[in-house]
């Protein structure tokens, strides 16, 4: 049975692609891809939900780890994409959490609430009106 699996092994190892499939230099990334997939999809929700620290924690890592990503031999580029996709996505979460919190975003949103629920009031308020007008 040893000698089964030593050759299925080899027959493997000599083939470069399926070498590669079966290394870490592969699963690493493909399995690391989780965190910039997440992170992509979290730019569409509310930018109250993003913590700054944690985000600015995230953009230090993927900038470190796409350094490491080209330092090692051989150079993992499948790495690197990850990190540089997950760079990108914190970058986008940094700049959405300083909109909100820094520059006015919540006061914005505060105030275009507060305009939307007089709108619903004015609209309520005039079909009172229309339904007392029509009652004379």
């Amino acid at each position: 049975m040893a000698a089964f699996v030593k050759a299925i092994n080899a027959k493997i190892r000599a083939h470069p692609v399926l070498n590669y499939v079966c290394s870490t230099h592969f699963w690493g990334p493909v399995s690391n891809f989780g965190i910039p997939v997440a992170a992509v999809m979290d730019t569409q929700k509310s930018p109250e939900l993003i913590s700054g620290p944690m985000t600015f924690a995230l953009c230090v890592y993927s900038a470190t780890f796409m350094r490491y990503a080209l330092a090692v031999t051989p150079k993992n580029y499948l790495l690197f994409l990850c990190h540089f996709v997950n760079e990108g996505a914190q970058l986008t979460q940094g700049y959405r959490y300083l909109q909100w919190t820094q520059w006015g975003g919540r006061e914005k949103a505060a105030l275009a609430g507060a305009v939307d629920a007089g709108k619903e009031k004015a609209g309520q308020v005039e079909e009172k009106v229309k339904e007392l007008a029509g009652k004379k």
